[in-house]
């Protein structure tokens, strides 16, 4: 029982790291946005009015929607969109023109975390470091070279892996939450009052008596929420009760007496709302509180960045990507990876955003319109899953997503209004990896339908090859091929050029799967063919990592013994060439081939030893 209650703890305190960073940094920009955009006058009811409005919007997207919903809609213990989109998909796989419309707005929602994740930490970070304007005016100049620093460095130390720091990441932030609930409680003392704020007539009658001005601050607002996805995210990670526990006794507890705690401020000193978080904090400790915050915004984009990584390696895996270079930083823990590609093109995008809006006011602009979406899509998937996966009532589904998809869309329709004012920048990135991915998907559709029109039967073939067989040499053959049942072009080029077949021949094809996890009892499907020669197929989920020699060592049991010393490993090394006439555009056509052409080995992301492989290359006009 104690272990269990230990463990329980442990995975509290680094859900409060991991998952709440990027929510529980929210407060050094939400209030000072909503109220320093020159839209809500400064009276006791609209301060009150608007506090409701945060605790609320707090409480419905967060606690109602992903706390006791969403984490609910696990895919076999798994979170994030990428897992609600298999898990939607799966629930509507009878229905192929609404599973094509779910995976598109799937992919399309995955997309839009790119641009999320570069102007997260180009907020929190630009954010935390205007602190040192509130200690004085003189640092103003130092505000930007110093973000870029922070930034630089956090980029560069990826590389080396952050399991060894990572277990700071907790502690740090349980600080920062103290830190915060501290000076929300220290203001609050001052005015007991503004705890009125807790009932909701003052939000709904904020709502009633300003409609249009409610409209336009919603865009400011969601600012208190974006973040809350990583709730669902972390969701394999951590479990749904320690995510539960560190939300409703720690982080929702100091965001709000924070918030609190700067309307209470606020109501005192107006002319705080320049930077009211900030200027919360006695003089003696704004250095030590910038420090903090610094820390904490680096620890909120750390767990961004590393989601990247992570929601990067899966979309491969479905097939909407090409292979990238991903090396694993880790020896003990098998998530902690590194993708080179990634870091600096997300590293290039920050650096643009705060180059080009240079505050974290004008950043504020550009955030909120990717975060609702996403928001958007995970509830619209939410109620498919109910629906078609679950099996539940369609009033009941209906009610449980409706009035979510009624604020999500509400917080949207707000966000788009800042569209030219900044919003349009993480938009260009989601729709430019959305591309990236269409495209890739529908090219390598086109490129295995070119492959299956000219492909031959394997099993007839090799009846035709043993009528006179070639020489047989010593050793393991192993074929990889896209497709179950063909005869690989590289099995064709090495009977054409080297006229042997090797003494036992295997034809591997590795399927990836619309799950997260696919078990060891499943990972082999084995077909005898007859002349020692074998069709074996490797299932893995989307969060597996594909090692194919691993996967071949589980053949012992079928007869069929892989010695790694004598074993080669000989693939189709394909060249693509647009031909211009096909199944997409052009341009498209061109993007794909520059993607495949790019495409890091297959030897490299199979696992496969270096010395062992044999690559034959063929051209494909597509």
């Amino acid at each position: 029982m104690s272990t269990t209650k230990s463990s329980t703890a442990a995975l509290t305190l680094a859900a409060i790291g991991v998952v709440y960073g990027d929510i529980g940094t929210s407060v050094l920009y939400a209030v000072k946005e909503v109220f320093g955009s020159g839209h809500v006058p400064f009276t006791q009811a609209n301060v009150y009015g608007i506090l409701s409005i945060l605790f609320w919007t707090l409480t419905v997207i967060v606690s109602l929607k992903y706390v006791v919903l969403v984490l609910r809609a696990d895919n076999h213990g798994e979170g994030g969109l990428v897992a609600m989109l298999a898990l939607a998909s799966q629930s509507v796989k009878d229905r192929p023109q609404l599973r094509a419309g779910l995976l598109s707005a799937g992919i399309f929602g995955t997309s839009l975390f790119y641009g999320d994740g570069v102007i997260t930490p180009a907020i929190s970070v630009l954010s935390a470091v205007e602190g040192l304007e509130v200690v004085s005016p003189h640092f103003k100049r130092f505000v930007l070279p110093l973000t870029l620093l922070v930034l630089f460095c956090l980029f560069v130390v990826q590389k080396r892996g952050t399991a060894g720091i990572g277990r700071f990441f907790g502690p740090i932030t349980l600080v920062w939450m103290l830190s915060i609930a501290l000076l929300g409680v220290a203001q609050i003392v001052h005015h007991p009052e503004i705890l009125a704020a807790l009932s909701p007539h003052y939000a709904l009658g904020f709502l009633w008596s300003q409609p249009g001005t409610s409209f336009i601050i919603l865009g400011a607002v969601v600012l208190c929420v974006t973040g809350a996805e990583a709730l669902y995210a972390d969701l394999g990670h951590f479990g749904k009760r320690p995510i539960r526990i560190a939300w409703f006794t720690v982080v929702m507890p100091a965001l709000v007496l924070n918030y609190f705690g700067q309307g209470a401020l606020l109501l005192a000193e107006p002319e705080a709302v320049k930077n009211p978080f900030f200027m919360m904090a006695p003089d003696w400790a704004l250095l030590p509180l910038v420090g903090l915050a610094t820390l904490a915004t680096v620890i909120a984009s750390q767990a961004l960045i590393t989601g990247a990584f992570s929601v990067t390696k899966q979309v491969i895996q479905l097939g909407y990507l090409p292979r990238l270079n991903i090396l694993h930083t880790s020896v003990h823990d098998k998530g902690q990876i590194y993708i080179p590609f990634v870091n600096w093109g997300l590293f290039v995008a920050i650096v643009l955003a705060v180059g080009m809006f240079r505050s974290s006011s004008n950043l504020a602009a550009a955030y909120g319109i990717a975060v609702t979406l996403d928001m958007l899509i995970t509830t619209v998937l939410t109620f498919f899953v109910l629906r078609y996966g679950w099996r539940y009532p369609l009033v009941l589904c209906a009610a449980s997503t409706g009035c979510f998809f009624v604020i999500d869309l509400a917080f949207f329709s707000s966000n788009l209004l800042k569209l030219f004012q900044g919003g349009w920048f993480p938009l260009l990135i989601g729709g430019a990896v959305f591309t990236l991915m269409m495209t890739w998907k529908r090219g390598r559709q086109l490129l295995n339908d070119k492959l299956l029109s000219d492909a031959i039967d394997l099993r007839s073939f090799l009846d035709a090859v043993f009528v006179s067989p070639p020489t047989r040499v010593e050793g393991t053959a192993v074929f990889l091929s896209a497709e179950q049942g063909v005869v690989p072009n590289a099995l064709l080029h090495n009977l054409k050029h080297n006229k042997v077949l090797h003494a036992q021949n295997l034809f591997v094809t590795v399927c990836n799967h619309e799950e997260p996890w696919v078990g060891l009892d499943r990972r082999l499907q084995i077909e005898a063919l007859g002349h020692d020669c074998w069709q074996v197929t490797i299932h893995y989920g989307f969060k597996n990592d594909p090692d194919v020699p691993r996967a071949l060592q589980l053949l012992r049991g079928h007869g069929c013994a892989v010695e790694p010393m004598t074993t080669s490993y000989f693939l189709s090394r394909d060249t693509v060439i647009p031909s211009f006439g096909g199944g997409m555009a052009p341009w498209r056509e061109k993007l794909f081939a520059q993607m495949h052409r790019n495409a890091s080995a297959a030897a490299d992301f199979l696992h496969l030893p270096n010395n062992a492989v044999v690559e034959l290359g063929s051209k494909i006009e597509l």
